[in-house]
């Protein structure tokens, strides 16, 4: 298999990109909102200055195209010229999201900070904190799991997305799965394509869940919100992707007399955002989801506050697969952050540590 093909096999997967939760054999990632602002700090200097100084993360060369290309609008005209002037209070608009500098989306990066709880000539196990990103993007054009991967193993320049086959959100913690080799990565895209790599999340979440269930709701790109995903029951195609999470609930509690719970999840596909959407479906949004509140957003701003726990609650705990090249069936757990640890704690949900896996179920 080529490099070529292994990157095609990469997208359609999940349709587009590699993103998270989960678990993405790389999921369609979000794009961003065009950005607007209003020029503070600058008086008649060129407008290619003004939006490199605002948008620090793009490089002059990218704004420059964007400018030419008619994409920058100052107080509501359409500029094309590089040299023309922007001044104190112009307000300027991108019609499209910058992309991303690709000068800085392959640099190794000593600065990165990550755990590798397994590795091999084949494969790379990492425990991802709270935090760091996966791949770069828009608005993340460097400081990345990915960077960081390219300094520790330089390798991997050599392996398309630097050997990433799926990922997680920014603020999920827990196991990926790294390929340090073309042919590894060919044979974990394809355990993903056939639903063998097993991937278990912990969740804390509002509500009171079922002891056990499993929600089989497409997933697609709400509408309404461009960084958001929504489920879409009984829809396919274009609109949604089949999408299934088994989950099994581990404990119970409350606080402030609002039902919380501890859900461990099993994905058997890898849409973005997946868990967030299933469960928030189920009247079980996480604690401390800026983005996926449910019904009641001012009840979950509420329990964040309460709780201090201000990212969602979602944690990779288990990972199981097929070595790639021994055939032995392997598997790895790691408990939650401390930040996460603390929140169970202060829920009642203990001992943490205890043995919980929906892995057996079929």
């Amino acid at each position: 298999m080529t490099r070529e093909e292994v990157e095609l096999d990469c997208e359609d997967y999940n349709g587009g990109d590699f993103e998270d939760d989960e678990a993405e054999a790389f999921e369609e990632a979000a794009a961003p909102e065009p950005p607007k602002f209003t020029v503070s700090g600058f008086w008649g200097e060129r407008l290619d200055k003004v939006l490199a100084a605002h948008l620090p993360d793009v490089s002059r060369a990218r704004l420059q195209k964007l400018i030419e290309g008619g994409a920058v609008k100052v107080n509501g005209a359409v500029v094309t010229k590089v040299r023309a002037k922007a001044t104190e209070g112009d307000e300027i608009e991108l019609t499209q999201a910058p992309r991303l500098d690709e000068s800085l989306a392959f640099e190794p990066q000593e600065d990165v900070e990550f755990e590798v709880v397994y590795e091999d000539d084949a494969i790379i196990v990492v425990n991802k904190p709270a935090g760091l990103v996966v791949h770069p993007g828009a608005g993340n054009p460097d400081g990345t799991l990915l960077n960081g991967l390219l300094f520790r193993y330089p390798e991997l320049k050599d392996v398309p997305r630097a050997g990433i086959v799926h990922r997680l959100d920014r603020d999920t913690t827990g196991l990926m799965v790294v390929a340090r080799t073309l042919t590894a990565q060919t044979n974990l895209v394809r355990q993903l394509q056939e639903r063998s790599v097993k991937r278990e999340y912990w969740a804390i979440t509002m509500g009171s869940a079922a002891p056990d269930f499993v929600v089989d709701v497409p997933i697609g790109r709400d509408p309404r919100s461009r960084i958001r995903f929504k489920g879409f029951p009984g829809s396919t195609g274009v609109r949604a992707k089949p999408a299934r999470t088994r989950a099994r609930t581990v404990d119970w509690s409350s606080a402030d007399g609002i039902p919380v719970s501890w859900v461990a999840c099993r994905l058997d596909t890898g849409r973005t955002h997946q868990i967030r959407v299933h469960l928030t479906g189920e009247a079980l949004p996480l604690i401390g989801d800026q983005l996926y509140r449910g019904r009641a957003p001012g009840i979950a701003v509420k329990m964040e506050n309460l709780l201090d726990f201000h990212r969602q609650a979602l944690h990779a705990s288990r990972l199981g697969l097929v070595h790639p090249v021994t055939g032995e069936e392997m598997q790895w757990f790691v408990e939650p952050p401390e930040d996460m640890i603390n929140l169970m704690d202060d829920l009642g949900f203990g001992p943490w540590d205890r043995p919980v896996t929906v892995f057996e179920r079929s």
